[in-house]
């Protein structure tokens, strides 16, 4: 890729009707502008979903404008995107941590997806992005982002929320009324404004009326800042390389068919308001945030995922110039080496997460139904009906399945098994009925 653009008309906004093309930019001020603009609409996210997962959110930061670099390489320049932290992996890293995994048991585990999500990038450059719907059909990825969604629900309930109810209360309420009332870009960073509001209502909180008493009786400042104040200005964030572990493996894998839906998406999103036929690039999108996801992984980062708030940033402005992303790519890297705003956001109060995520979690699940809307899927098939029935109340409900001493598959990774297996199982009896049978048709 020729990292050059050509100057949109005399550098200025492009009029009402007009866009400016990936391979194009504005006047330099303008750009950086831009690029600002980028780095806020995935700031809020791509620091939040690192701590919820246990992660270092200053890593995640500087991983998310590596990724974003290597991303533009990969593709030529023609997809314009930025790559965040994904929220795919929240619920499998939950599950993790709750099976007694750290940090680097995580990441090697999104290690491997990462690999497997490239691999299928690969497949799908080689063979069409007709192969998608094939393998997953909107049935089946609804019911896998549903899945990863709503099984999140009791680390609300048990991890977050009984730490500082009230303001989890507080800041829920706080966030709803922001998405909904709020216009245009702050309606979309509704979620990193109801994080600066918990902040500031858990001090007034400290100062006002003490400590707050945990779910154990012991009692606790809201927040603590005392590793802020060690914290250094500058410096490298904490590195550590992976462990891989097989039961790990498989419960973050199902996320791989979410990513292949998100970027997929992305892609096609990006081809409408560009008007370029951006098919011939779509395994290239995959594979290149499969191999970012890897070696964020690799070195203790979050995996990424192509980020829907930078669509509206571009939608809003009709910019889709890559040097805006360049400029955010480098904001975001040098973000990432202040450790001291690091220690800020792992200082987030509990109480203030469970506000946050009882809302999060919820639209992550809901984007699964909206899968199913969008593309008209007929529960009244039971070819869909049955397959994904089980594999929802499988999955939510922690169904585990015992394979031996230490070993099993459970909640995500068994919903998703039993309905992507038992969706192309039952699909492909039914096409057999038919054939035997002319009169079912």
């Amino acid at each position: 890729m020729k990292l050059g653009w050509t100057l949109y008309g005399d550098g200025s906004a492009p009029p009402p009707g007009a866009s400016v093309a990936p391979g194009e930019r504005l006047s330099w001020g303008r750009t950086v502008g831009l690029g600002a603009q980028h780095v806020v609409a995935m700031f809020g996210a791509t620091f939040v979903f690192p701590v919820l997962m246990g992660l270092d959110p200053n890593l995640a930061i500087m991983m998310s404008g590596l990724a974003t670099m290597l991303f533009l390489l990969i593709v030529g320049g023609r997809v314009p995107s930025y790559l965040g932290s994904s929220a795919s992996f929240v619920g499998a890293s939950a599950v993790i941590a709750g099976a007694g995994g750290g940090p680097a048991v995580l990441t090697g585990a999104v290690c491997v997806a990462g690999i497997v999500l490239a691999l299928s990038g690969f497949a799908v450059h080689l063979l069409g992005p007709r192969v998608i719907t094939a393998a997953f059909p909107p049935a089946v990825t609804g019911a896998v982002v549903l899945l990863i969604g709503f099984n999140l629900a009791p680390v609300v309930a048990e991890n977050y929320w009984p730490f500082d109810q009230w303001t989890g209360l507080a800041v829920m309420v706080f966030v709803i009324l922001a998405t909904v009332l709020l216009k245009g870009f702050l309606g979309r960073i509704a979620i990193l404004l109801g994080l600066v509001f918990g902040f500031a209502l858990s001090l007034a909180a400290d100062a006002l009326l003490g400590p707050a008493a945990g779910p154990d009786g012991s009692a606790a400042p809201r927040v603590d800042l005392s590793a802020v104040h060690e914290a250094a200005w500058v410096g490298l964030p904490d590195l550590h390389a992976p462990q891989f572990e097989a039961s790990a493996v498989l419960v973050v894998l199902p996320a791989v068919i979410a990513l292949i839906a998100e970027n997929a998406g992305h892609v096609k999103a990006v081809q409408e308001m560009t008007g370029d036929d951006l098919d011939p690039y779509m395994g290239r999108a995959i594979a290149a945030d499969g191999i970012a996801t890897a070696l964020s992984s690799a070195v203790g980062g979050a995996p990424t995922t192509t980020y829907a708030e930078n669509i509206g940033v571009m939608a809003a402005t009709r910019v889709y110039s890559t040097a805006a992303y360049w400029v955010a790519a480098a904001v975001a890297v040098l973000v990432g080496l202040c450790p001291k705003f690091g220690a800020l956001v792992a200082a987030t109060p509990a109480g203030v997460l469970g506000g946050v995520t009882v809302v999060l979690y919820g639209m992550i699940g809901l984007l699964g139904a909206k899968i199913w809307v969008e593309n008209r899927v007929d529960f009244g098939d039971p070819v869909v009906l049955v397959p994904l029935a089980a594999g929802l109340v499988a999955g939510i409900g922690g169904v585990s399945l015992e394979f031996g001493e230490g070993f099993s598959v459970e909640g995500i990774a068994l919903g998703t098994i039993v309905t992507l297996a038992g969706y192309h199982t039952l699909a492909r009896l039914s096409r057999r009925g038919r054939g035997a049978d002319p009169a079912a048709d």
